[in-house]
């Protein structure tokens, strides 16, 4: 890493950007809580377990078919604090604005957030603004972090992943990503495709409320479904093996990576989350997800397996089995 410089596929959330993580974040900042290598930080303060995670939104263009900048923002982490089984509750919002910035674009994105974290239930409680000079950014970057308290009983972290598991996904792939693909190179589909950004913190509630014993929860963000199962297999130490008939994606999102070359296993989602849950409760999770509006569409992908550990397999609809390994860098250009 000594003689490389930063790539754009080290932002990607794949192989590159773990071997980032690996080689020069983990060596100077590890400790057990970053070691768990979650959605966020889970940590006890005087008796109390809080979900603590951050994350920054360079996304281009700032507005796009079902969301924009200032939605991602706060969706975003509020969704990661959730997969760690908490309930949300404060969100910080750091603004990087470009000198010349629109003040107007700048009402509509800070309004957007609002209306985000109202559908959530969580507030935006601190921030800070900062302005550098025309040209230094893309017209505005926002960092936000969130803080929420773990369910009582709750115990979630990628190293729960046991053979004979069901891993349940609540709808469609690869629609936030071909959104921004297609607002900003100016692309036509046959069908509109509009991003799935969502707050899913009410949803992961109502199921662990329900159903305490779920093992991992997971939003398939950066990288997208076969990055996240990745990194599973590996935390645990298991094998998983889905079913290709039985992974959703619509046909105006096949129809455009049939296009583009693109495979929506690998597409960003910004309002997915993957359940592995022990299969007695399986009916019951189902249940919950699809009477949600977020999860209407739920259904079982596939499960965990004994082996190959830390690998990640797709049957396939023609009988045959394709690994999937975890990309280099991305299909696409930076999406969140």
């Amino acid at each position: 890493m000594s003689s490389e410089r930063i790539q754009m596929a080290h932002g990607s959330g794949g192989k590159l950007s773990h071997d980032l993580v690996k080689n020069i974040m983990w060596p100077a900042f590890a400790n057990d809580i970053l070691g768990a290598m979650h959605d966020g930080a889970q940590c006890t303060i005087n008796g109390v377990r809080l979900a603590f995670s951050t994350d920054s939104y360079v996304v281009k263009p700032l507005f796009f078919a079902g969301g924009d900048i200032g939605k991602l923002a706060v969706c975003g982490t509020v969704n990661d604090v959730a997969m760690n089984g908490a309930v949300p509750l404060y969100l910080s919002a750091g603004f990087v604005l470009e000198e010349g910035f629109p003040i107007e674009i700048l009402k509509r994105i800070v309004a957007s957030m609002q209306q985000a974290a109202a559908e959530a239930g969580v507030y935006i409680v601190t921030g800070d603004t900062k302005v550098v000079e025309k040209g230094a950014v893309d017209g505005i970057y926002i960092n936000t972090a969130g803080i929420g308290q773990i369910i009582d009983g709750i115990q979630i972290s990628g190293q729960n992943a046991r053979p004979g598991q069901d891993i349940i996904l609540n709808g469609y792939l690869g629609e936030h990503s071909l959104a921004v693909m297609s607002e900003r190179h100016g692309l036509e589909f046959p069908q509109t495709v509009v991003s799935d950004c969502a707050p899913l913190n009410r949803l992961v509630a109502e199921l662990l409320t329900a159903v305490p014993q779920i093992a991992v929860l997971r939003d398939p963000t950066r990288g997208g479904l076969a990055t996240t199962l990745n990194e599973i297999a590996s935390q645990s130490q298991v094998g998983i093996m889905l079913d290709e008939s039985s992974i959703p994606v619509s046909p105006a999102v096949q129809a455009a990576c049939d296009i583009l070359g693109f495979d929506p296993l690998y597409l960003a989602n910004e309002g997915k989350m993957i359940v592995f849950v022990d299969k007695e409760y399986t009916a019951e999770v189902l249940r919950i997800m699809q009477s949600h509006i977020y999860g209407r569409e739920s259904r079982i992908i596939g499960e965990v397996v004994p082996k190959p550990c830390g690998q990640v397999g797709l049957r396939t609809r023609i009988g045959g089995v394709r690994r999937l390994d975890m990309l280099i860098g991305d299909q696409l250009p930076r999406i969140c």
